[in-house]
């Protein structure tokens, strides 16, 4: 699984994302993995993807959803285990450790790149 920031402007907000673009590695997402950093600066990117489950989940996730050009139209904040979640128009899902979208302060409009 290839490790890149995901950044604003240039700018990494997210420095190590990994990246599930198989239908393997989507199915598997994170399951069986250590738990993503609290601190925000480890995440998870699905693509495609419009909707995700924390069935099986051992803590809450903080969810970013983009469109096909990056741009963030959707946020969730921690979506608790053994939940779902669904964003119409979503291409892709970013998904963060609960809490962590506070301190990296992505706002719907802004447009996130996955380098």
């Amino acid at each position: 699984m290839r490790v890149a920031p995901l950044c604003r402007q240039g700018v990494a907000v997210v420095p190590r994302v990994h990246g599930a673009f198989s239908a393997w590695q989507r199915l598997r997402g994170l399951l069986f993995r250590p738990r993503l950093a609290a601190d925000g600066s480890e995440a998870l990117m699905l693509s495609p993807c419009s909707n995700i489950h924390t069935f099986g989940m051992a803590y809450p996730l903080d969810l970013v959803y983009l469109d096909r050009g990056g741009t963030v139209i959707g946020l969730r904040e921690n979506v608790r285990p053994w939940r779902a979640s669904y964003q119409r128009g979503a291409k892709a899902t970013v998904e963060l450790h609960g809490g962590a979208l506070k301190a990296l302060d992505i706002r719907v409009g802004d447009v996130l790149q996955w380098q």
